[in-house]
């Protein structure tokens, strides 16, 4: 059974950072995508970043510059170092992930088949 834990959520406030984990178990990690979504109230669920198994990485154009997606497969762990917070990044953050494949992007839920429960990150002005 796949599960996806994420931790490191909170409340921060404009200008802060923080680093969210995702800890997988029931797959090998070392052959998945990994991404990390968020979804605010009232809006779609939307990527914030993606890494592939091979460790190229995708991202928002909205987070460019301030977050960095990395991967630890020796502790099956995916993070997400968000700097330069703003309150437009508050929102619920979700880790997936789906075995890994040269064939389809990474980019949209649909991508992926495996959620987390998520974590809330509220930035304050």
């Amino acid at each position: 059974q796949v599960q996806l834990v994420e931790s490191g959520g909170g409340l921060v406030q404009a200008g802060g950072s923080l680093r969210l984990s995702c800890a997988a178990s029931g797959l090998t990690f070392s052959i998945h995508d990994m991404g990390w979504f968020r979804q605010a109230p009232g809006k779609e669920r939307d990527l914030v970043a993606s890494i592939r198994w091979s460790g190229s990485t995708s991202y928002a154009d909205s987070v460019k510059g301030r977050f960095t997606i990395s991967r630890d497969n020796a502790k099956n762990t995916v993070y997400v170092q968000m700097s330069s917070l703003k309150p437009e990044d508050t929102a619920v953050y979700y880790c997936a992930a789906r075995r890994g494949s040269v064939l389809s992007g990474t980019r949209s839920p649909t991508d992926f088949n495996y959620w987390g429960q998520g974590t809330q990150v509220t930035v304050s002005s």
